[in-house]
């Protein structure tokens, strides 16, 4: 026997004690979560970069010298090491000796598809041309519905001269996981340049759109 539906008056309000207690604890996660999740990245990272000092020879070790571990030391280490390689490659001994570690690299099948592959894109960010620096709303992945996307190349000479009209390449990466994404081939009016900066839609894309820029030339209160 089906049971009887009740009636609005049987309906008893939420209490208001009980809604402001959720409005506090929303608030409390709110200011810990951000906190949690910066210490939690910060400390990820360096203990990633503490794996760098194995490197050094074992009475070198931080706990060979001081009998003890001190955390953050492989940051410092990988910093120098970063930059002592930067300083070595940009002679021309360095140069040579990377052209043929390169080379070397080239004649190994799986390990030449994925050097490239990473190189290409760190190149590509790391550059000072406009590449990735220009933010973009298209139609996608249908028409009515728009997306965010990164302008990666301003010309695409092969595409453009067989479907004959100019088209871009535009980056759209996936919400919250911005380093995988859909290349798509669009014809170059029908994107629309934005004055959003590369950092705010980043914050954008990885907060599901809930972290948006303010209006240009508004101001905040």
């Amino acid at each position: 026997m089906a049971a009887e539906p009740r009636s609005p008056a049987s309906y008893k309000p939420v209490p208001r004690r009980v809604w402001s207690l959720r409005r506090f604890l929303v608030a409390g996660v709110m200011v810990w979560l951000p906190i949690i999740a910066t210490v939690w990245v910060v400390r990820f990272f360096v203990n990633l970069m503490d794996l760098t000092l194995v490197l050094l020879p074992a009475r070198y070790q931080p706990q060979t010298l001081f009998g003890f571990s001190l955390p953050g030391l492989g940051v410092v280490f990988a910093f120098l090491v970063v930059l002592l390689t930067g300083l070595a490659v940009t002679n021309l001994i360095g140069r040579q000796l990377m052209s043929w570690w390169e080379d070397l690299l080239h004649r190994i099948p799986l390990v030449s598809s994925v050097y490239d592959s990473v190189k290409s894109f760190t190149e590509s960010v790391l550059s000072s041309s406009n590449s990735f620096r220009q933010v973009v709303a298209l139609e996608y992945p249908r028409p009515g519905v728009w997306g965010l996307g990164f302008l990666t190349a301003t010309e695409v000479v092969e595409v453009s001269a067989r479907v004959g009209r100019p088209v871009v390449c535009v980056y759209v990466p996936t919400a919250v996981n911005p380093t995988s994404g859909f290349i798509v081939m669009v014809p170059r009016e029908e994107i629309i340049p934005l004055d959003m900066h590369i950092d705010e839609a980043m914050k954008m894309i990885v907060t599901g759109g809930v972290v948006q820029p303010p209006l240009p030339g508004s101001t905040t209160p």
